[in-house]
């Protein structure tokens, strides 16, 4: 058995649309601004939450719960560009823009989408850019707070 390693096995893309987000076409991620090379190393998150939903009773003596409502947490951590083409992620997710954020883990980031790839499908709204302050021996970074605005397809299969 062998770990899987996400260093160099992990590719980020923006879409501005997606016809069905639980089988993405092969020409819509194609299309899509891969940005996995100006993400940071620590630059992705996409954390799911579940609420809680209390199913006890007065005559309960244990608190029981089930499976409440599911939320994500999405923030792109990226370098910043000196030029427009490295710069893009900054200038494209300006506050309210939308948009899908597609994640590819596991395979090779130079290997192009293909069907039958597994991938993550989000539909977000760009909240507003947080600059992260500048430090010795870093790069200019920025923070894209991203909020998720629907249901996202998690387990989506490349069409």
């Amino acid at each position: 058995m062998s770990d899987l390693i996400s260093d160099g096995n992990t590719k980020v893309a923006f879409a501005t649309s997606i016809a069905n987000l639980s089988a993405p076409t092969v020409a819509e991620l194609t299309a899509a601004n891969d940005w996995t090379t100006r993400l940071t190393p620590d630059g992705l998150k996409a954390d799911p939450a579940t609420a809680d939903v209390d199913t006890s009773s007065l005559a309960s003596t244990f608190t029981t719960n089930q499976p409440g409502r599911r939320s994500y947490t999405v923030e792109l951590t990226f370098k910043r560009g000196s030029t427009p083409t490295e710069d893009q992620p900054y200038t494209t997710l300006t506050y309210g823009a939308t948009g899908f954020v597609i994640v590819r883990r596991g395979v090779a980031y130079a290997t192009a989408f293909a069907t039958g790839d597994k991938v993550e499908v989000y539909p977000v709204a760009a909240g507003e850019a947080q600059n992260i302050a500048p430090a010795a021996n870093e790069v200019s970074k920025f923070m894209a707070p991203l909020k998720v605005t629907s249901d996202p397809a998690t387990r989506a299969v490349v069409a």
